[in-house]
């Protein structure tokens, strides 16, 4: 068997069973929809709405947000029918082991953890930053030795000391998450639809109210003259912001992974890939225009945009900061917990293929929760969280989504050719067009990526090909 070799869809299915006391099926439709939208809204909303509006689209994030809602939706329905095909953890990794053969498929993988591991500290950071916002409004100032990563990167792309050793919050918070998926996938799913409805609900709330504040002027020009520099404002601002803001899409990703934990998957999970996409499109761009209505876009280069927006509109919106802090500071754990999650289903997959040790695949007694994926990405994200900055993490984390979501596209296509009579309970539309323009989307957002995000990957994937050619290769199973 070479690297090359595909595992076919039937041997996914029967490497499922194999491993079926491992992961139950538990969760339902409502409950898998709130996984996708607590691990969507969230991030993209709280933290990186603000660095792209300042850095690149101004007040059109809005427009940005739009542009890599439709971006997602292509790469949705591509999702939908794979997942229905081949209702599995793994995601995009195991879609692409069936289409592409296995070193592509390991790739994707690679790319995934990219994704998921450094999506949970973005968040973490994130989540770090309110809760210091919201003890300082209540007269408690965190330590600065222990308030933020020990650096940042400036707009010229150079490393900034920032004289602090770690963001111990961030660090402290994806510890407490790890803690929670350890207790069972069914504990967290309960705890993630409380904070959902309650979220989606106060962000609604803070919309509504911060319309009837919102400056026009903040408005205009809606898409800032370009500065001179590809990215840095005019539509190529908005073109890269849209894929910076990518990484926001991550937890719609995670739907997939938790395919094989989900009751009637092959229905289940289109549904709830569909639904995701559209509550999150909707909120991220009223959002968006509140925050750059209430605020020059100019000083939202912040961890908590939101915040600073709410509180430049002075004492009319003063209530809503306590509402917008609960829910950042609560609805962030829900994106923590989905993104964590998903990152152990990656794992898991690949400890079933034999890529990673078999350690991956094994449950906690008395659980369906595989404690060494869970122990891993738990510790690797918190010193993650801990230790680099914000603006790094977005812009890697969106690289390696976009790179996952042009697989999953091109599998549609080498899947209809190669296995063309497989039963497809949901069907692209529009085939082969909407897999083709999902692809070219995916790549043009990709390529308006800084060129060091580029180096970053290519790096990235350098390291795990290391990995694969060590021990995947040599203790991969066959079949």
């Amino acid at each position: 068997m070479t690297p090359f070799a595909r595992k076919t869809i039937a041997a996914l299915q029967a490497s499922t069973r194999e491993n079926g006391d491992a992961l139950a099926p538990k969760i339902g439709l409502f409950a898998l929809v709130c996984f996708g939208v607590g691990g969507t809204v969230g991030a993209g909303i709280f933290i990186l709405t603000g660095t792209v509006a300042a850095q690149h689209s101004g007040p059109a994030v809005a427009l940005s947000f739009l542009i890599a809602s439709v971006v997602c939706l292509l790469a949705g329905l591509c999702y939908a029918e794979l997942a229905a095909m081949m209702p599995v953890a793994g995601s995009a990794y195991s879609y692409t082991h069936a289409s592409m053969g296995e070193a592509a498929a390991w790739a994707v993988a690679w790319c995934l953890v990219l994704e998921y591991l450094f999506a949970g500290a973005l968040v973490a950071i994130g989540w770090s930053a309110y809760l210091q916002a919201a003890l300082h409004d209540i007269g408690v100032v965190f330590p600065a030795i222990f308030s933020q990563a020990p650096f940042s990167i400036s707009a010229d792309r150079h490393l900034v000391a920032t004289g602090s050793i770690i963001d111990l919050p961030a660090a402290l918070v994806t510890l407490a998450c790890m803690a929670m998926l350890l207790r069972g996938t069914d504990f967290s799913a309960r705890i993630n639809n409380l904070i959902v409805v309650v979220k989606i609900a106060a962000m609604l709330l803070v919309v509504a109210t911060g319309f009837a504040f919102v400056d026009p002027a903040n408005w205009s020009p809606f898409i800032p003259a370009n500065e001179g520099v590809f990215g840095r404002f005019g539509w190529s601002g908005v073109m890269q912001g849209a894929g910076v803001l990518f990484f926001a899409y991550v937890g719609f990703d995670a739907v997939s992974t938790l395919a094989q934990d989900v009751r009637n998957p092959q229905r289940t999970v289109p549904q709830a890939l569909l639904a995701s996409v559209g509550v999150t499109t909707l909120l991220y761009a009223l959002v968006g225009l509140v925050i750059t209505g209430l605020v020059s876009y100019r000083l939202l280069n912040v961890a908590d945009p939101i915040y600073v927006a709410l509180n430049s509109a002075g004492p009319g919106l003063a209530w809503t900061k306590l509402i917008v802090g609960f829910v950042a500071i609560a609805g962030l754990v829900s994106v923590l917990l989905v993104t964590l999650l998903g990152q152990v289903r990656i794992f898991y997959a690949m400890g079933r293929d034999g890529l990673l040790p078999p350690a991956f695949t094994r449950a906690r007694p008395g659980s369906s929760v595989p404690y060494a994926g869970t122990l891993v990405t738990g510790l690797v994200a918190a010193l993650a969280a801990g230790v680099l900055p914000l603006n790094l993490l977005g812009e890697l984390i969106s690289m390696g989504t976009l790179f996952a979501f042009v697989m999953v596209s091109a599998s549609v296509l080498v899947l209809r050719r190669r296995e063309p009579d497989v039963a497809r309970p949901f069907r692209v539309p529009f085939y082969p067009w909407i897999p083709i323009l999902s692809i070219i989307a995916c790549v043009y957002l990709m390529w308006t990526l800084p060129q060091d995000t580029w180096i970053r990957l290519i790096v990235w994937l350098a390291i795990g090909g290391g990995i694969y050619w060590l021990y995947g290769l040599r203790r991969r199973k066959t079949g």
